[in-house]
């Protein structure tokens, strides 16, 4: 299976699922298509330490990570329905 996101939230996946695996905890991910064009369908797949995965960036330079999407993405991902891409927030003001 393939499914594309952007270079940014593929990169707070990544980041994201990463941390579970490295606990050894398997989780379902669950994203919405888009556009809507394609459809509203909601999709899930299992992720666990056994299933080899891959990401492919579109650019070679990392973009900087949220620490606040990161740590909304994880909130998820420790719930009984799994990691859901949820939108980024606001980044933090420093001042």
């Amino acid at each position: 299976m393939t499914v594309s996101f952007d270079d940014r939230t593929l990169a707070h996946l990544q980041s994201a699922i990463n941390i579970k695996l490295q606990h050894q905890e398997g989780f379902h991910f669950t994203w919405s298509d888009e556009p809507h064009a394609v459809g509203s369908g909601r999709n899930a797949i299992w992720i666990h330490p056994g299933i080899p995965l891959s990401f492919k960036f579109s650019t070679a330079h990392p973009p900087h990570l949220n620490r606040s999407w990161l740590e909304a993405l994880l909130r998820t991902a420790n719930t009984t329905t799994g990691l859901e891409l949820v939108p980024e927030p606001p980044h933090p003001t420093t001042g």
